[in-house]
């Protein structure tokens, strides 16, 4: 079961990523407007629409809160992971942000 719901997708993203990110590695990035493709983002774009993400993630962390029938912990569990995605990819776009201007 664990399978089919988790680790299946899981890999299809990961693949798509790869394929995205090679295919625009050379592009020149862009800093202005919206952009729906995210590997044709400068870092800045990136950092801000992570930054953009914070209220998206804690609306899903509520619909899971009030639509799933799980534990006390699974929730804490899962508002942690959540977390730490958030922060560590806000951090690496900084990072990648502010290594580029340089």
């Amino acid at each position: 079961m664990i399978l089919q719901y988790l680790i299946v997708p899981l890999i299809v993203v990961l693949v798509v990523y790869m394929i995205m990110s090679v295919k625009y590695k050379d592009i020149e990035k862009i800093d202005k407007g919206f952009i729906l493709n995210y590997h044709k983002l400068s870092y800045r774009r990136r950092l801000i629409r992570a930054l953009w993400g914070i209220p998206f993630s804690l609306l899903l962390y509520l619909a899971l809160f009030w639509l799933a029938d799980l534990t006390t912990e699974e929730y804490r569990n899962l508002g942690i992971v959540f977390l730490f995605l958030l922060l560590i990819n806000i951090a690496y776009e900084y990072g990648k942000w502010k290594k580029h201007v340089k």
